[in-house]
């Protein structure tokens, strides 16, 4: 992949040559004359258990009981209750994968004028507009540590890929563009909503949608860590619907090789508080719904 102009060096990681041919973190790389970020998904994702998420695991187990201490202690409440709490069913942490343009892994689109949008179906003051089956995302950011009321104050940012799979600043022919990612502010109900188009399936994931959640418009920057990362889950029976149209050509036969239970990312178990609830039609529009649940951060 041809490094995006003006990006700083040393931020896309670069292999290491062995007496066995080229190697990244020990392991042996599946396209050893391409870059680390062109080894494909299953290595992307083995790959990118980034390390912002390892620091945020060793930090999370002390702090979330810490704040359980607090709570059992009758700490007094605010106006405002804090984004957490805890709750078995929160939706997962997930990986960003190898795409996210947050800045951590020296992509950054968050700081750039125009990425508050709803809708996301074009590159960031214009360019090209992407094709595909209309999809419109809800997000609705609830506490599931305080009874699952709507987070009023929150942001999401979302990411994913175009029909044809690919990713907008980091695929080879799209490293200036910016399309299919934007932030938006939930509204009153907690519900943050984007114009997108239904993302194509690219051989080694299930469809799926990236998103984060910060807790409110001005923390989402390249230099903040949201509170929650994960993935929502697009259902079978749909996708094949719309891997039926003539632009998302290949989807229907990398879906064929894939299942839910088998994902890398929804494996554990099956995206069953992440696949969306997903309402319409390939010929008229779809919409894809998921209640985002916040435990303790």
């Amino acid at each position: 992949m041809t490094k995006p102009a003006g990006e700083p060096a040393g931020l896309i990681p670069q292999p290491e040559p062995t007496s066995r041919g080229q190697t990244f973190e020990g392991r042996p790389l599946a396209r050893p004359h391409d870059e680390v970020v062109d080894q494909g998904a299953a290595f992307d994702v083995t790959t990118v258990i980034n390390r912002r998420r390892a620091i945020k695991l060793l930090g999370l187990g002390a702090g979330a009981f810490a704040l359980a201490a607090c709570t059992a202690q009758g700490s007094p409440s605010s106006s405002q209750p804090p984004i957490g709490g805890s709750s078995m069913l929160d939706t997962p942490e997930e990986i960003a994968g190898p795409f996210p343009g947050d800045g951590s892994n020296g992509i950054d689109v968050l700081d750039r004028s125009g990425i508050v949008r709803q809708d996301i179906t074009s590159s960031i003051g214009g360019g090209r507009a992407v094709a595909g089956v209309p999809l419109v995302i809800a997000l609705t950011i609830t506490d599931a540590g305080n009874g699952g009321l709507p987070v009023s104050d929150a942001a999401v940012y979302v990411w994913q890929c175009d029909s044809r799979g690919g990713y907008s600043m980091y695929s080879p022919g799209l490293e200036t563009e910016t399309y299919l990612r934007g932030v938006q502010q939930v509204d009153s109900s907690g519900t943050a909503t984007f114009t997108s188009v239904f993302p194509g399936c690219y051989p080694g994931r299930w469809p799926h949608v990236h998103f984060e959640v910060y807790p409110r418009l001005e923390s989402v920057t390249g230099s903040q860590d949201p509170v929650l990362t994960s993935q929502l889950a697009l259902p079978e029976s749909i996708s094949r619907e719309v891997y039926g149209q003539a632009s998302y050509e290949g989807s229907l036969e990398n879906l064929d090789q894939l299942s839910l239970a088998t994902d890398i990312v929804f494996g554990e178990d099956s995206a069953a508080l992440q696949t969306a609830n997903v309402t319409g039609s390939p010929g008229g529009g779809l919409s894809a719904a998921l209640e985002v649940r916040l435990g303790a951060r």
